[in-house]
Protein backbone atom coordinates (compact mmCIF):
# COMPACT_ATOMS: atom_id res chain seq x y z
CA UNK A 1 0.00 0.00 0.00
CA UNK A 2 1.35 3.66 -1.09
CA UNK A 3 1.07 6.00 1.75
CA UNK A 4 1.48 9.67 -0.43
CA UNK A 5 1.93 11.91 2.23
CA UNK A 6 4.57 9.97 3.96
CA UNK A 7 5.64 9.27 0.44
CA UNK A 8 6.79 4.95 1.87
CA UNK A 9 5.39 1.81 0.52
CA UNK A 10 4.10 -0.66 4.22
CA UNK A 11 1.89 -3.10 4.12
CA UNK A 12 -1.18 -2.70 5.65
CA UNK A 13 -0.99 -6.38 7.45
CA UNK A 14 2.33 -4.74 9.08
CA UNK A 15 0.28 -1.45 10.06
CA UNK A 16 -2.72 -3.20 11.77
CA UNK A 17 -0.47 -5.80 12.95
CA UNK A 18 1.93 -2.91 14.73
CA UNK A 19 -1.41 -1.06 15.98
CA UNK A 20 -2.87 -4.50 17.74
CA UNK A 21 0.20 -5.38 19.75
CA UNK A 22 0.58 -1.33 20.64
CA UNK A 23 -2.35 -1.60 21.45
CA UNK A 24 -2.57 -4.70 23.88
CA UNK A 25 0.71 -3.44 25.24
CA UNK A 26 0.07 0.11 25.70
CA UNK A 27 -3.07 -0.35 27.44
CA UNK A 28 -1.84 -3.29 29.83
CA UNK A 29 1.04 -0.66 30.70
CA UNK A 30 -0.99 2.33 30.74
CA UNK A 31 1.81 4.48 28.00
CA UNK A 32 1.22 5.45 24.31
CA UNK A 33 3.00 3.08 23.18
CA UNK A 34 4.87 5.15 21.34
CA UNK A 35 8.20 3.77 21.93
CA UNK A 36 7.44 0.80 19.96
CA UNK A 37 5.01 2.49 17.30
CA UNK A 38 7.57 5.60 16.36
CA UNK A 39 10.60 3.54 15.92
CA UNK A 40 8.20 0.50 14.32
CA UNK A 41 7.20 3.66 11.92
CA UNK A 42 10.54 4.60 11.42
CA UNK A 43 11.91 1.40 10.55
CA UNK A 44 8.79 0.20 8.26
CA UNK A 45 10.43 3.25 6.27
CA UNK A 46 8.49 6.39 7.49
CA UNK A 47 10.99 9.76 7.74
CA UNK A 48 11.42 10.29 11.71
CA UNK A 49 8.98 13.34 11.48
CA UNK A 50 6.11 11.53 9.77
CA UNK A 51 6.21 8.74 11.91
CA UNK A 52 5.78 11.35 15.42
CA UNK A 53 2.79 12.91 13.49
CA UNK A 54 1.34 9.64 12.26
CA UNK A 55 1.77 7.56 15.20
CA UNK A 56 0.37 11.05 17.42
CA UNK A 57 -3.02 10.47 15.49
CA UNK A 58 -3.32 6.93 15.93
CA UNK A 59 -2.18 6.61 19.38
CA UNK A 60 -5.13 9.51 20.08
CA UNK A 61 -7.72 7.08 19.05
CA UNK A 62 -6.14 4.05 20.47
CA UNK A 63 -6.75 5.35 24.09
CA UNK A 64 -9.83 6.72 23.92
CA UNK A 65 -10.79 3.14 23.85
CA UNK A 66 -8.35 1.89 26.42
CA UNK A 67 -9.75 5.24 28.41
CA UNK A 68 -13.25 3.95 28.30
CA UNK A 69 -12.75 0.25 29.20
CA UNK A 70 -10.19 1.65 32.85
CA UNK A 71 -13.03 4.20 33.48
CA UNK A 72 -15.95 1.59 33.23
CA UNK A 73 -13.09 -0.67 36.32
CA UNK A 74 -12.80 2.33 37.79
CA UNK A 75 -8.95 3.16 37.25
CA UNK A 76 -9.41 6.90 35.86
CA UNK A 77 -9.04 9.70 37.84
CA UNK A 78 -10.31 12.72 35.65
CA UNK A 79 -9.32 15.81 37.79
CA UNK A 80 -5.83 15.03 37.55
CA UNK A 81 -5.35 14.07 34.04
CA UNK A 82 -7.12 17.05 33.32
CA UNK A 83 -4.69 18.96 35.21
CA UNK A 84 -1.95 17.67 33.31
CA UNK A 85 -3.26 18.62 30.12
CA UNK A 86 -3.23 22.06 31.19
CA UNK A 87 0.41 21.94 31.67
CA UNK A 88 1.24 19.33 28.64
CA UNK A 89 -0.01 21.74 25.69
CA UNK A 90 2.89 24.37 25.46
CA UNK A 91 5.50 21.34 26.20
CA UNK A 92 3.76 19.77 23.20
CA UNK A 93 4.05 22.92 20.91
CA UNK A 94 7.68 22.96 22.24
CA UNK A 95 8.76 19.66 21.04
CA UNK A 96 7.07 19.74 18.01
CA UNK A 97 9.01 23.19 17.13
CA UNK A 98 12.59 20.94 17.67
CA UNK A 99 11.32 18.33 15.91
CA UNK A 100 11.08 20.77 12.90
CA UNK A 101 13.83 22.46 13.68
CA UNK A 102 16.18 19.73 14.05
CA UNK A 103 14.11 18.01 10.87
CA UNK A 104 15.13 21.41 8.98
CA UNK A 105 18.78 20.78 9.69
CA UNK A 106 18.69 17.09 9.06
CA UNK A 107 19.17 15.77 11.45
CA UNK A 108 15.87 15.06 13.21
CA UNK A 109 16.72 10.73 12.92
CA UNK A 110 19.79 10.22 15.12
CA UNK A 111 19.52 13.31 18.20
CA UNK A 112 15.27 11.85 18.66
CA UNK A 113 16.68 8.01 18.44
CA UNK A 114 19.70 8.74 21.33
CA UNK A 115 17.18 11.13 23.58
CA UNK A 116 14.98 7.32 23.38
CA UNK A 117 17.85 5.58 24.29
CA UNK A 118 18.86 7.50 26.73
CA UNK A 119 15.30 8.03 28.80
CA UNK A 120 14.05 4.30 27.85
CA UNK A 121 17.68 2.74 29.62
CA UNK A 122 16.69 5.40 33.01
CA UNK A 123 13.00 4.17 32.81
CA UNK A 124 13.73 0.64 32.64
CA UNK A 125 16.47 0.57 35.62
CA UNK A 126 13.68 2.51 37.81
CA UNK A 127 11.13 0.06 37.17
CA UNK A 128 13.43 -2.77 37.60
CA UNK A 129 14.77 -1.29 40.84
CA UNK A 130 11.10 -0.86 41.96
CA UNK A 131 10.38 -4.69 41.16
CA UNK A 132 13.44 -5.89 42.77
CA UNK A 133 12.68 -3.76 45.83
CA UNK A 134 8.95 -5.43 45.85
CA UNK A 135 10.45 -8.87 45.61
CA UNK A 136 12.25 -8.11 49.11
CA UNK A 137 9.32 -6.81 50.87
CA UNK A 138 7.33 -9.88 49.38
CA UNK A 139 9.98 -12.04 50.71
CA UNK A 140 10.75 -9.87 54.40
CA UNK A 141 7.37 -9.62 56.13
CA UNK A 142 9.43 -6.80 58.57
CA UNK A 143 9.80 -4.97 55.21
CA UNK A 144 6.23 -4.44 53.77
CA UNK A 145 5.14 -3.09 50.39
CA UNK A 146 3.41 -0.41 51.83
CA UNK A 147 6.11 0.65 54.24
CA UNK A 148 8.35 0.90 51.22
CA UNK A 149 6.48 3.06 49.22
CA UNK A 150 6.01 5.38 52.19
CA UNK A 151 9.47 5.42 52.78
CA UNK A 152 10.28 6.40 48.84
CA UNK A 153 6.96 7.03 47.02
CA UNK A 154 4.94 10.32 46.89
CA UNK A 155 6.79 13.26 47.92
CA UNK A 156 5.73 15.81 45.26
CA UNK A 157 2.51 15.62 47.08
CA UNK A 158 4.15 17.14 49.92
CA UNK A 159 5.27 20.63 47.85
CA UNK A 160 3.81 23.78 50.11
CA UNK A 161 2.97 25.49 47.69
CA UNK A 162 -0.84 26.73 46.98
CA UNK A 163 -3.17 26.17 45.45
CA UNK A 164 -4.11 22.71 46.64
CA UNK A 165 -6.55 20.01 45.32
CA UNK A 166 -7.37 16.82 46.69
CA UNK A 167 -7.89 13.41 44.38
CA UNK A 168 -9.56 10.65 46.10
CA UNK A 169 -9.42 8.73 43.39
CA UNK A 170 -5.65 8.62 43.09
CA UNK A 171 -5.67 8.18 47.11
CA UNK A 172 -3.83 11.86 47.48
CA UNK A 173 -5.43 13.85 49.91
CA UNK A 174 -3.87 17.02 49.15
CA UNK A 175 -1.40 18.01 46.78
CA UNK A 176 -0.05 21.30 45.11
CA UNK A 177 -1.24 22.02 41.25
CA UNK A 178 2.29 22.99 40.41
CA UNK A 179 3.96 19.82 40.08
CA UNK A 180 1.23 18.40 38.59
CA UNK A 181 1.76 21.01 35.92
CA UNK A 182 5.04 20.21 35.90
CA UNK A 183 4.58 16.97 34.89
CA UNK A 184 2.18 17.63 32.52
CA UNK A 185 4.57 19.65 30.32
CA UNK A 186 7.79 17.02 30.71
CA UNK A 187 5.18 14.74 29.08
CA UNK A 188 3.86 17.15 27.06
CA UNK A 189 7.55 17.65 25.65
CA UNK A 190 8.22 14.29 25.12
CA UNK A 191 5.02 13.63 23.25
CA UNK A 192 5.70 16.85 20.65
CA UNK A 193 9.70 15.90 20.55
CA UNK A 194 8.93 12.02 20.44
CA UNK A 195 6.21 11.46 19.40
CA UNK A 196 5.02 9.64 22.13
CA UNK A 197 2.03 9.81 24.35
CA UNK A 198 4.91 10.16 27.46
CA UNK A 199 3.19 7.61 29.32
CA UNK A 200 6.95 5.83 29.77
CA UNK A 201 7.77 9.17 31.57
CA UNK A 202 4.62 10.09 33.08
CA UNK A 203 3.84 6.24 34.63
CA UNK A 204 7.42 6.57 36.41
CA UNK A 205 6.67 9.66 38.10
CA UNK A 206 2.77 9.04 39.02
CA UNK A 207 3.78 6.01 40.60
CA UNK A 208 7.14 6.86 42.55
CA UNK A 209 6.73 10.84 42.98
CA UNK A 210 2.84 10.91 43.24
CA UNK A 211 2.85 7.45 44.90
CA UNK A 212 -0.29 6.49 42.99
CA UNK A 213 -1.83 2.75 42.98
CA UNK A 214 -0.47 1.06 39.43
CA UNK A 215 -4.32 0.51 38.00
CA UNK A 216 -5.08 4.65 38.60
CA UNK A 217 -1.93 5.41 37.45
CA UNK A 218 -2.21 3.16 34.09
CA UNK A 219 -6.22 4.25 33.34
CA UNK A 220 -5.30 8.07 34.36
CA UNK A 221 -2.33 8.43 32.01
CA UNK A 222 -3.95 7.30 29.14
CA UNK A 223 -6.96 9.18 29.48
CA UNK A 224 -4.09 12.35 29.03
CA UNK A 225 -2.19 10.53 26.35
CA UNK A 226 -6.14 11.23 24.19
CA UNK A 227 -5.71 15.11 25.58
CA UNK A 228 -2.24 15.57 24.63
CA UNK A 229 -2.26 12.99 21.23
CA UNK A 230 -4.76 14.96 19.95
CA UNK A 231 -3.29 18.36 20.12
CA UNK A 232 -0.25 16.40 18.92
CA UNK A 233 -1.63 15.24 16.63
CA UNK A 234 -3.17 18.49 14.95
CA UNK A 235 -0.02 20.73 15.81
CA UNK A 236 1.67 18.23 13.63
CA UNK A 237 -1.39 17.58 10.79
CA UNK A 238 -0.92 21.43 10.43
CA UNK A 239 2.50 21.22 9.04
CA UNK A 240 1.65 18.25 7.21
CA UNK A 241 3.53 15.16 9.15
CA UNK A 242 0.29 13.28 9.84
CA UNK A 243 -0.67 10.73 7.66
CA UNK A 244 -4.05 9.95 8.30
CA UNK A 245 -4.55 6.31 6.12
CA UNK A 246 -1.76 4.98 8.07
CA UNK A 247 -3.14 5.89 11.19
CA UNK A 248 -6.56 4.47 10.88
CA UNK A 249 -5.14 1.21 9.55
CA UNK A 250 -3.24 1.02 12.86
CA UNK A 251 -5.86 1.94 14.60
CA UNK A 252 -8.08 -0.95 13.18
CA UNK A 253 -5.83 -2.94 15.32
CA UNK A 254 -5.02 -1.07 18.33
CA UNK A 255 -8.38 -0.96 19.18
CA UNK A 256 -9.06 -4.75 19.76
CA UNK A 257 -5.80 -4.71 21.60
CA UNK A 258 -6.40 -1.73 23.89
CA UNK A 259 -9.72 -3.60 24.82
CA UNK A 260 -7.98 -6.69 25.65
CA UNK A 261 -5.09 -4.73 27.17
CA UNK A 262 -7.08 -3.02 29.68
CA UNK A 263 -9.32 -6.27 30.95
CA UNK A 264 -5.76 -8.10 31.29
CA UNK A 265 -5.38 -5.70 33.85
CA UNK A 266 -7.66 -7.13 36.16
CA UNK A 267 -6.00 -10.27 36.48
CA UNK A 268 -2.04 -9.10 37.01
CA UNK A 269 -0.48 -7.87 40.36
CA UNK A 270 0.80 -4.32 40.01
CA UNK A 271 4.24 -5.37 41.06
CA UNK A 272 4.56 -7.85 37.39
CA UNK A 273 2.79 -5.16 35.19
CA UNK A 274 5.36 -3.21 36.48
CA UNK A 275 8.10 -5.66 35.54
CA UNK A 276 6.51 -6.41 31.92
CA UNK A 277 6.87 -2.53 31.57
CA UNK A 278 10.31 -2.52 32.17
CA UNK A 279 11.31 -5.45 29.98
CA UNK A 280 9.47 -3.75 27.03
CA UNK A 281 10.88 -0.66 27.59
CA UNK A 282 14.91 -2.10 27.46
CA UNK A 283 13.62 -3.82 24.15
CA UNK A 284 12.37 -0.42 22.39
CA UNK A 285 16.24 0.67 23.83
CA UNK A 286 17.92 -1.48 22.77
CA UNK A 287 15.95 -1.93 18.83
CA UNK A 288 16.21 2.02 18.64
CA UNK A 289 20.51 1.53 19.45
CA UNK A 290 20.47 -0.73 16.62
CA UNK A 291 18.51 0.92 14.59
CA UNK A 292 21.23 4.47 15.22
CA UNK A 293 24.34 2.27 14.60
CA UNK A 294 22.79 0.32 11.69
CA UNK A 295 22.26 4.20 9.95
CA UNK A 296 26.28 3.83 9.04
CA UNK A 297 27.02 2.75 5.28
CA UNK A 298 28.15 -1.17 5.65
CA UNK A 299 25.81 -1.64 8.99
CA UNK A 300 22.31 -2.01 7.29
CA UNK A 301 22.09 -5.59 9.41
CA UNK A 302 21.97 -3.88 12.50
CA UNK A 303 19.17 -1.59 11.20
CA UNK A 304 17.57 -4.93 9.77
CA UNK A 305 17.96 -6.16 13.61
CA UNK A 306 16.57 -3.35 15.28
CA UNK A 307 13.06 -4.25 12.72
CA UNK A 308 12.69 -7.78 14.22
CA UNK A 309 13.55 -6.92 17.75
CA UNK A 310 11.05 -4.43 18.59
CA UNK A 311 8.52 -6.46 16.74
CA UNK A 312 9.55 -9.13 18.48
CA UNK A 313 9.21 -7.89 21.59
CA UNK A 314 5.86 -6.19 21.15
CA UNK A 315 4.81 -10.00 19.70
CA UNK A 316 6.03 -11.64 22.96
CA UNK A 317 4.72 -9.01 25.49
CA UNK A 318 1.48 -9.08 23.94
CA UNK A 319 1.26 -12.99 23.87
CA UNK A 320 2.15 -12.60 27.78
CA UNK A 321 -0.51 -10.02 28.12
CA UNK A 322 -3.16 -12.69 26.26
CA UNK A 323 -1.96 -15.35 28.29
CA UNK A 324 -2.39 -13.28 31.77
CA UNK A 325 -5.66 -12.40 30.21
CA UNK A 326 -6.88 -15.99 29.54
CA UNK A 327 -5.53 -17.39 32.41
CA UNK A 328 -7.28 -15.16 34.91
CA UNK A 329 -10.37 -15.39 32.93
CA UNK A 330 -9.87 -19.45 33.56
CA UNK A 331 -9.25 -18.89 37.41
CA UNK A 332 -12.79 -16.87 37.53
CA UNK A 333 -14.83 -19.08 35.91
CA UNK A 334 -13.05 -22.15 38.06
CA UNK A 335 -13.93 -20.25 41.34
CA UNK A 336 -17.49 -19.53 40.05
CA UNK A 337 -18.10 -23.31 39.53
CA UNK A 338 -16.62 -24.08 43.07
CA UNK A 339 -19.28 -21.30 44.55
CA UNK A 340 -22.25 -22.74 42.86
CA UNK A 341 -22.37 -26.03 44.54
CA UNK A 342 -21.92 -24.65 47.82
CA UNK A 343 -24.32 -22.27 47.18
CA UNK A 344 -26.70 -25.23 46.27
CA UNK A 345 -26.20 -26.70 49.62
CA UNK A 346 -27.22 -23.70 51.69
Amino acid sequence: MYLPVAGVEVSPISLALVGFMVGISSSFLGVGGGFIATPALNILGFPMSYAVGTDLAHMMGKSIVATLKHHMLGNVDFKLGGLMAIGSVPGVELGKLMVLRLDSAGQAGPVIRYVYIALLTGVAILFLRDYLRSGRSAADPAFSESRAARTRRGWLTKAPVPPFVSLPRSRIPRISVWPIFGVGFITGLAAGFLGVGGGFIRMPLLLFFFGMPTLVAIGTDLFEIVISGAYGAFTYSLVGRVDVLAALVMLSGASIGAWLGATATMYVRGTRIRLYFAAIVIAAALATALKQAGSSPGRELLATSANYLILAAAALASALILSALILGVKREQKALRKERPQEAQT
